[in-house]
């Protein structure tokens, strides 16, 4: 009854506007519409969508990563980013809505369905302490967080340690990107037990040269990980 008297009184609300909606922590028809979701056929490296129907191919991978070799064995992602999946990754990143995971953590869990496992160890990419400390909380962590409590998967947060400061990296070509990023991130030496022999699925808010996923995988590697997938919330796509 109470639980009742509080939806009546406050009411679920689409977390892109103001519209009602069935239940908490989701979007209304309308911005569900206006969200690109990625729900056909996929890279199977990074998730970015492609022309076809069916599941993600092995053999089937997008200009990228044929070009660009990839130290994870496969790659999801949830949104492209645009439109009004940009405005909620960087409301969720940027705006303090941290609300907002709440909501990805479904989509995470439907976009990373054949590489997320009971037996998986799900990790966040890190932020280095400094940013940390400005922004408060780590997306990432938050995305991550979510998605274990929706699949019931394993979840490390502090697995990594971003050792290395860089600078923010938009508008940095892919060469300056991957530059940026090495030797950037290690495992913490706490989490290395934990790390090795595991199947590791890394969460991050957006992929775009996939230089910090790239990062993160060698780290993981280099502590004895057994094998690693990546998922993003949001992927960058060419002229999208």
């Amino acid at each position: 009854m109470l639980q009742s008297l509080i939806q009546t009184i406050y009411p679920p609300q689409c977390v892109m506007c103001e519209a009602r909606t069935e239940g908490d922590f989701a979007l209304c028809g309308s911005c569900w519409s206006e969200t690109p979701f990625i729900d056909g056929f996929c890279c199977d490296g990074c998730g970015q969508p492609l022309p076809g129907s069916g599941t993600p191919d092995p053999a089937i991978l997008c200009d990228d990563c044929m070009t660009i070799a990839r130290p994870w064995s496969k790659g999801r992602a949830a949104l492209v980013y645009k439109d009004k999946a940009r405005r909620f990754v960087l409301s969720l990143k940027h705006g303090d809505r941290t609300d907002l995971a709440r909501a990805a953590g479904p989509w995470l869990a439907r976009a990373g369905r054949d590489i997320v496992a009971d037996s998986s160890l799900i990790v966040p990419v890190p932020l280095h302490r400094f940013r940390l400390i400005r922004r408060t909380y780590n997306q990432a962590a938050l995305l991550a967080t979510q998605l274990a409590q929706v699949t019931g998967a394993h979840l490390l947060v502090d697995a990594l340690d971003r050792i290395k400061t860089t600078a923010p990296l938009e508008g940095h070509t892919k060469d300056q990107r991957f530059a940026a990023l090495d030797a950037a991130i290690c495992a913490n030496p706490k989490a290395r037990d934990v790390i090795k022999g595991r199947q590791i699925v890394l969460i991050d808010d957006v992929m775009t040269s996939g230089a910090t996923f790239a990062a993160a995988t060698e780290a993981c590697f280099a502590a004895g990980a057994d094998d690693v997938c990546v998922l993003a919330l949001a992927r960058v796509v060419k002229d999208a």
